[in-house]
């Protein structure tokens, strides 16, 4: 008999709180309609044979490790290939839970995303809650162990809802919020093609941070508060405007509408880490035409994005 297990995990958007929320700031996020699954089949000679699909069905990974390399505790010299940054993933898991390798033969797994890898929505952290969930330890342990990062994403992968996520004492608080306002067909998310390197965002938001933090989250969390509550379109528009001038001084980077859209008639707001990936965008009208004639194909209303 071959057993088989599948499991799915939410990707993610950042809406507010980017980089502060590693500082203990709210941060509104939303899982999307996209993700990733991951299947496990029985193996055999105490290998894991691995294959990855992009959402197209094309492989664009597939390797064979051994038992043998994850439970040798000593970590990969160079983690920057797939295979070294999944074999530490797998070795974080099996610190947590020596007993998914200890138990088994060997096993087949399969990962699928439903969106394309290059879309930065989140191919490590469903990946990492997936892995967690077949190896049966805490997922945002494990992202800690390996990855690092606030968490928020883990907490989109294993909700269905918006949530309102912080770290208090290095935990993290997850809290479901309901987001449906009246404007929501006035919500845009546009792909940038650029594909930002979180890991790198965060050091550099480090590198650069001023010492007033406290001022910094409790602005933060007010923006967002009002990014939650607002009622009417203009509203909601003036809290992410704030929230995005906020952010440039924090960073010392140019919002992505004075950088790249400074024509465009409506608001637009960096999402994760700043300069890729998607933007969300408000306008009143269809804004397919204006991000077409520049160039950019991937234009998602808000309801097929998220969840």
């Amino acid at each position: 008999m071959t057993m088989e297990k599948e499991y799915y995990s939410n990707g993610k958007l950042l809406i507010t709180g980017e980089y502060i929320v590693l500082d203990g700031a709210n941060a509104f996020a939303l899982p999307t309609k996209f993700g990733q699954n991951l299947i496990i089949k029985q193996g055999s000679n105490n290998l894991i044979e691995w294959k990855s699909f992009d959402s197209d069905g094309s492989v664009w990974f597939e390797d064979i490790i051994s038992f043998l390399e994850i439970s040798n505790t000593k970590k990969s010299e160079k983690t920057d290939s797939v295979r070294n940054t999944l074999i530490d993933i797998l070795r974080e898991a099996y610190l947590l839970n020596p007993s998914f390798l200890n138990h088994s033969e060997g096993y087949s797994v399969n990962t699928r995303l439903t969106f394309p890898r290059n879309w930065g929505l989140g191919t490590s952290s469903t990946l990492i809650n997936n892995i967690a969930q077949w190896t049966k330890v805490d997922a945002f342990e494990l992202l800690k162990n390996s990855f690092g990062g606030s968490g928020y994403d883990i907490a989109c992968a294993q909700n269905n809802s918006p949530i309102l996520y912080h770290l208090a004492n290095r935990k993290p608080i997850v809290e479901k919020v309901t987001f449906a306002p009246e404007f929501i067909e006035n919500l845009h998310f546009v792909y940038l093609d650029k594909k930002q390197n979180s890991k790198s965002a965060i050091a550099s938001y480090y590198k650069n941070k001023k010492t007033n933090s406290e001022e910094t989250i409790a602005q933060i969390n007010g923006l967002t508060q009002d990014v939650l509550k607002a009622k009417t379109f203009e509203e909601f528009t003036i809290a992410i405007e704030k929230h995005e001038t906020e952010m440039s001084a924090i960073l010392e980077i140019e919002t992505v509408k004075k950088n790249l859209f400074p024509d465009f008639r409506g608001s637009i707001k960096s999402l994760g880490a700043w300069g890729g990936d998607f933007v969300l965008v408000l306008s009143k009208e269809n804004p397919s035409d204006y991000f077409k004639k520049k160039g950019y194909e991937v234009i998602i209303p808000y309801q097929e994005m998220i969840l």
